[in-house]
C-alpha cells in the first residue's frame, strides 16, 4: 500500500482550507488549490477570509497555494473539497465536483489516492466520480488510482469541535483503497476513524446526519406554529421533555434553518431515491415546513404590528442578524436573507444589521439599528443581541415590538412586557 506524504486539497473554503492547514502542522507537504482569483490573493497577502483561521495561521502555514492544477502530479493523495450546493428548484447541483475530478484527473499520477470529502448522496463515487478519472486519467481506479469518500464535518464558530478532533468515517470499494484512506485520515485526526462497508454507506451517513437534524427541527418548529396557537410556552415544554434522561434529544424552534448542510443534503438523497422509484415524504415534508419559518416569523411581526395599529408597509423594521448562525459571518443559506426579501417585498422601511457582516448590513452599529425602528426581528442569535437588547435599553429607543426569531431573550419576556415593547418569539 502506497505511503501518503504529500497532499493537494482541493477547494479551499471553510472545509478545504482548515483541512489544507491541519495537514501542514501534520508533516505533510501541502498544496492547497483553488481557482477563486480573491481567495488566492487573500492567502498571498497572508489574509485570512474564514472567521475560525487566523491571519497569523496563514502567515505561519507552509502550505504551498495555487490555480494551478498541475500540482497534482506530485502528490500521493488529493483531497477535494467543493461546495455541493442545490439549485433555486431544489435540485442538486453536482458541476462543482465534477468540474474538480475532471480538472485532477489528468494529472494523477500511479498510486494517488483521490477522497471525496464533498457531501454527496449515495451513488455519485460509483456512478459519476469514477467513470470521470478513469476517463480522464486512463488509469483504473482500485488498480492503477484508488478512490475513498471521507465526508466532511465541521462546525464553523465553535470554540471545542473542529476539523482535528471530530470523529470521521471513510468509505472504499476494496480494501486497498479503504486501508490507505483510513490510514491517511488517521495521521491527519486526532479522533477515532470509523471504517464503512463501502463508499456508498460512507455518502449516505453524511446525508442521515443532516437530515436527522432536520427533521427534528421541522418537528420542534411546527409545535412551535401549533402552540402559539395554543397558547403555550414551547421552550418551557422541550425544558421539561428533557429532565428525561433517555430516549429524548431537546431540539429548538427558530425562524429557519441555515448553513451549507442541513437545508442542503437532504434534498440530495431526495432526489437521488426519487429516480430510483421512492419518494421521501417525510424528508420533503421536514424541510417544507422548515422553509416556512421565515414566513411565519414575518407573520408574528405583522401580527404584533396589528396590535398597535400599524401596517407592515412603509413601517421603519430592523432586522438583526445575516448569517445563518450565532457569533459567524456565514450567510450560506441564511433564513435572514429570506426574512429580508419578505419584509423589502411587503414594503417595509427596512434597517439590517449583523456585526459579523457589516459589508451587506445598512447600519454600521446596534445604536444606528435600532434608531427610528418601530419593531426588530432577531434573525440570528449574535452574543451582541442577547447581551445588547434590555427591555430598557429598547423603550428608550423607541421599540415598540421585538419578534424574537431565535428566542435568546425568551427569559425576559414578561420584563419586556413591564417596558411596553411587545415581546413574540417563536412558539413561546
Amino acid at each position: 500500500m502506497p505511503s501518503v506524504k504529500s497532499i493537494a486539497v482541493v477547494g479551499l473554503g471553510y472545509v478545504g482550507l482548515p483541512i489544507a492547514l491541519l495537514a501542514s502542522k501534520k508533516g505533510f507537504k501541502v498544496f492547497g488549490i483553488d481557482n477563486d482569483s480573491k481567495k488566492l490573493k487573500s492567502l498571498s497577502n497572508e489574509k485570512s477570509y474564514l472567521g475560525d483561521v487566523t491571519d497569523e495561521e496563514i502567515k505561519k502555514t507552509k502550505v504551498i497555494f495555487a490555480n494551478n492544477a498541475s500540482k497534482i502530479s506530485l502528490v500521493d493523495a488529493v483531497i477535494i473539497c467543493v461546495p455541493t450546493p442545490v439549485s433555486p428548484e431544489k435540485v442538486p447541483d453536482l458541476s462543482p465536483v465534477i468540474g474538480a475530478v475532471s480538472a485532477v484527473a489528468p494529472h494523477l499520477k500511479k498510486g494517488t489516492l483521490v477522497v471525496i470529502e464533498s457531501t454527496i448522496n449515495p451513488g455519485v463515487c460509483d456512478e459519476i466520480v469514477k467513470p470521470l478519472l478513469e476517463a480522464k486519467s486512463g488509469k483504473k481506479v482500485g488498480k492503477d488510482i484508488y478512490l475513498a469518500h471521507c465526508p466532511e464535518r465541521i462546525n464553523p464558530g465553535d470554540p471545542k469541535w473542529n476539523v482535528s478532533n471530530i470523529n470521521r468515517v471513510v468509505g472504499a470499494n476494496s480494501k486497498p483503497e479503504l486501508d490507505m484512506a483510513v490510514k491517511l485520515y488517521e495521521s491527519l485526526i486526532d479522533a477515532k476513524i470509523k471504517p464503512m462497508g463501502s463508499i456508498k454507506e460512507a455518502e449516505a451517513v453524511k446525508i442521515v446526519e443532516n437530515s436527522f437534524r432536520d427533521i427534528n427541527i421541522a418537528f420542534v418548529n411546527e409545535l412551535a406554529m401549533s402552540f402559539h396557537k395554543l397558547g403555550i410556552n414551547l421552550e418551557n415544554v422541550i425544558d421539561g421533555a428533557a429532565t428525561k434522561p433517555f430516549a429524548f434529544i431537546p431540539h429548538h424552534p427558530g425562524c429557519g434553518v441555515g448553513g451549507h448542510c442541513i437545508p442542503v443534503d437532504p434534498y440530495y438523497l431526495i432526489e437521488y431515491a426519487h429516480n430510483h422509484g421512492f419518494e421521501h415524504d417525510f424528508l420533503s415534508l421536514a424541510r417544507k415546513i422548515n422553509e416556512s419559518m421565515p414566513q411565519f416569523t414575518v407573520d408574528l411581526l405583522i401580527e404584533a404590528l396589528a396590535e398597535i395599529g400599524l401596517p407592515l408597509k412603509n413601517t421603519r423594521i430592523t432586522l438583526l442578524g445575516l448569517s445563518y448562525k450565532a457569533n459567524v459571518g456565514d450567510n450560506r443559506e441564511s433564513p435572514a436573507r429570506v426574512i429580508k426579501d419578505l419584509l423589502i417585498n411587503a414594503g417595509a422601511d427596512l434597517t439590517t444589521y449583523d456585526p459579523y457582516l457589516k459589508d451587506d448590513s445598512t447600519a454600521d452599529s446596534l445604536d444606528r439599528a435600532l434608531t427610528g425602528a418601530t419593531a426588530i426581528v432577531i434573525a440570528t442569535g449574535h452574543d451582541e443581541f442577547k447581551y445588547g437588547l434590555s427591555p430598557n435599553k429598547l423603550n428608550d429607543s423607541g421599540i415598540k415590538i421585538m419578534i424574537d426569531g431565535r428566542n435568546i431573550l425568551r427569559q425576559q419576556k414578561e420584563d419586556f412586557k413591564k417596558a411596553s415593547v411587545i415581546y413574540k418569539g417563536i412558539g413561546i
